[in-house]
Formats: structure tokens, sequence, C-alpha cells
């Protein structure tokens, strides 16, 4: 592989994109709406201790985020699916239904949520943007900074230009900055319900190879 001296190292590249998500992950938690923040976990609180599922929805990366939410409220012990799956139940009046959209627009987000509302789920929208559809249709919001797709034009005209050059394309710091934010969820979680991390290891896969276990 060549490398173009003016580009710079991958090195340099790699090293400055990472302090540029930290700083912007550091400035979305000074961000945070604590009323958001609060009636979003109250809910999945309620949702758990009234008997009711939760399920997770989301598509591309922001899908593989909201799986990776699910996995870690499973560990907690909460009775949790994902969209799309095939094991994934009916919802039914009163689960929660937590939908992961950067633009708040991505159609079929939007309608699976749709249509558990209709039947009786309570929707939770993780989102850039509040005042899309997936935000005008759920009860709770919580509103996480990012550039996202909604962004691709502005994007690709910078980068034709060569006015600016973003060090994260399309949606990435939406969806890390979600990734870090539900994580944290899971850590504040962990002391609401008082829960150990013993408790969290005896849900998690320790699945291994038969050649490992003779």
């Amino acid at each position: 592989m060549t490398s173009d001296p003016a580009k710079g190292e991958p090195y340099d590249r790699i090293k400055r994109t990472m302090e540029s998500i930290a700083g912007r992950v550091r400035k979305e938690a000074n961000s945070l709406s604590r009323t958001e923040v609060n009636s979003f976990v109250t809910e999945i609180i309620m949702t758990h201790e009234e008997g009711h599922r939760i399920f997770l929805l989301g598509e591309g990366r922001s899908g593989l985020v909201a799986r990776s939410f699910a996995m870690r409220l499973m560990h907690l012990g909460f009775d949790v699916y994902v969209f799309g799956e095939v094991v994934t139940p009916a919802v039914r009046e009163n689960d929660l239904v937590i939908a992961v959209s950067g633009t708040g627009q991505t159609g079929p987000v939007n309608e699976t949520a749709r249509i558990a509302k209709q039947h009786g789920a309570r929707i939770a929208a993780v989102t850039s943007n509040a005042g899309a559809a997936l935000g005008k249709l759920a009860e709770q919001v919580v509103t996480i900074r990012g550039r996202t797709e909604a962004d691709e034009v502005s994007f690709l005209e910078r980068q034709v230009t060569g006015v600016s050059i973003s060090l994260t394309p399309l949606g990435t710091l939406f969806e890390i900055n979600v990734m870090v934010f539900l994580d944290s969820v899971i850590a504040g979680l962990i002391v609401a319900l008082e829960k150990k991390e013993e408790e969290l290891a005896e849900r998690h896969s320790d699945l291994k190879s038969q050649r490992d276990v003779y």
C-alpha cells in the first residue's frame, strides 16, 4: 500500500479522529437533557417492575447499537427482545419499544413503531431530530446530537469543495454518542436496581467449544 505524504500517515489521522470523537462525546454528555434522561430511565425501570417487555428497534448501524443495549438489558434480567429476530414475539399493551434513529425519519423504524403503538405499546425514541416523525410518535424522547444521513448533501459538498473534511462520515457521531449513552444508562440501572456484577455474569454467554471441554 502506498501512502500520500500530503494526507499524513494513517496513524495520525486515526489518532486525530479518536481525539475528535472523544471531545464530541464529552460535549454531548454536557448537553444531555436531565428531564429527558431521567424520564427515559424511569420508563425502563417501570416497564420492568410492572412485568412488561422491552423491544429494541433500529436499522443499520443504529440497529447494531440497539442490539448491544438489548444484550446488556438481558444481562440485567430484563425481558427484552430485538425487532427482526425470529424469536421476537408480538408486542402487547404497555410493552416499551425503544427506537434508535438519527434522522427520526427511517421508514421501517417509524412504521414498526407506529404499528407497535397501535397495539398499546409505549414508544421511546433516541434520535437527533426530536421534531421528526419518530419523535412526534414517541411518549419519551432522548435527544442525542450527531451528524445524520440527513446532512449527507452538505457533507458531500464539503468534500467536493475541500472547505472542510469530516473525520466521521454520515451518522458515525450519532451512533457513537448513542452507544456511550446507552452503556452509561446500563451503569445507572445497575446502581438503581442494586445489581451486582456477579448477577450479570451469570447471564453472560460462556459457551465453549467441545475441544475446550475435553
